[in-house]
């Protein structure tokens, strides 16, 4: 049993990683694996890997570095550690540049645990090493203070930050403006308009939406298109529908591409990046899970899989226990004109919770369950998720268009902005 679940967010490579392993014939050569590694195909890479390393065929660093950037892009956690392991004992010692590249993919996984081992193993460390840990931990994973805590350590040594690092760690409400003030005065550092869009993200993400808009005011650079749509996104979030209909003038006056029939009718749009995820796929609203080596899909009310039955009844078995923790289902995310009760039912049959229940009753107790979905998550699977992470004792990692979720003990790295 792979610890939680692995998955793919490329259809293209899901109908291959469904097949076991043991179905492969392969030969077990150099242009083997630079064609699955071009196609994308990370478990056939692996396997001719496998073949390459018992046939004492010596494998080049380049060759590794693509396994690992698509081991990334596939965010196959079990793949990637495999690579890691070939490669420590294939090419050891190390360059600084391979073990960052070695981090960076554990940060695209979402496994920011085995970022963090590789860091603190690295025999020495350079500036984009501690740039690599803050950025993955701050922004793809939501770990605003662990990022804070990483920078305090870094102050400690005798480097000094970039520009970069500082995109890092202006997400910490608390510390945050604090961080940005001692760019400028103690190193002199001068603020790019991403350095304004991250402190604009910072404040309004937490609530604070006249104070992100004060802040742009006095900006001493004429605010970017993404400044305002930053905010305005952030208003549709709060609910703050008059500061959003003001920042979206403005942002239909500076690039009228940017506003789509939902941004004008008042409602948080739908990125262009998150409209090409979901035409590439052409699937509705789905999440993949995979158990035993075997990649499970989900969509919503999917009635599809031979455990449905059983799917189901955990589903509800749950749903008593969270309304127990006084959790209410938050119908207005169902768009369809029904009852409020056939609205909870559409709600527990969302993709993402089909598949927490499969892995729920497939993988072993305490461990960690991630999923992979190729839209965001909507707001009542965001609570119901907290909810069930601390009913069941377990993290629940949860890959949506926008960023990784980590639900632990009722709570979410990243702090009910998503």
């Amino acid at each position: 049993m792979i610890e939680g679940s692995q998955l793919s967010n490329n259809p293209k490579r899901e109908g291959k990683f469904s097949e076991t392993l043991e179905s492969h014939q392969y030969l077990g050569t150099l242009e083997e694996l630079d064609g699955f590694c071009n196609e994308g195909k990370v478990k056939e890479a692996m396997e001719v890997l496998g073949l390459l390393v018992k046939q004492c065929h010596p494998v080049d660093l380049p060759r590794y570095l693509q396994l690992m950037w698509e081991c990334g892009e596939a965010q196959s956690l079990q793949e990637a550690k495999s690579v890691h392991e070939h490669i420590i004992r294939s090419l050891s010692p190390l360059e600084v540049s391979t073990y960052n590249r070695i981090m960076e993919m554990y940060g695209k996984c979402g496994s920011m645990e085995d970022a963090f081992m590789v860091f603190n193993a690295m025999p020495t460390r350079n500036l984009t090493s501690w740039d690599t840990m803050m950025t993955w931990l701050a922004d793809a994973n939501g770990l605003g203070e662990d990022a804070i805590d990483l920078f305090t350590q870094f102050k400690k040594t005798v480097m000094k930050p970039d520009g970069r690092m500082f995109i890092g760690v202006l997400g910490d409400i608390d510390e945050g403006m604090l961080h940005f003030e001692s760019m400028i005065k103690d190193y002199g550092i001068v603020p790019s308009m991403d350095h304004y869009v991250k402190v604009i993200d910072m404040l309004g993400s937490t609530g604070y939406l006249v104070e992100a808009f004060e802040f742009i005011e006095k900006m001493p650079l004429e605010p970017s298109v993404n400044i305002w749509e930053t905010l305005m996104d952030l208003c549709r979030v709060h609910g703050h529908m008059e500061l959003g209909d003001h920042c979206a003038e403005l942002v239909e006056q500076l690039d009228p591409s940017r506003m789509n029939e939902q941004s004008k009718a008042g409602l948080l749009p739908v990125k262009p990046s998150d409209l090409a995820k979901q035409n590439e796929k052409k699937l509705a609203s789905q999440s993949l899970l995979e158990v035993r080596s075997r990649v499970h899909e989900y969509r919503a009310g999917d009635r599809s899989h031979p455990n449905t039955d059983k799917l189901y009844a955990e589903l509800r078995h749950l749903k008593e226990q969270m309304k127990e923790a006084g959790y209410i289902a938050e119908t207005r995310f169902v768009l369809h004109d029904i009852d409020h009760e056939s609205k909870e039912e559409a709600l527990l049959a969302h993709s993402e919770r089909l598949a927490i229940a499969d892995g729920l009753l497939n993988s072993p107790v305490r461990s960690p369950i991630r999923i992979i979905k190729n839209l965001r998550v909507c707001g009542d699977c965001h609570t119901a998720l907290k909810v069930i992470s601390k009913i069941v004792g377990r993290e629940l990692i949860i890959r949506d268009a926008k960023r990784f979720h980590h639900f632990k003990d009722g709570l979410c790295s990243c702090r009910d902005y998503w």
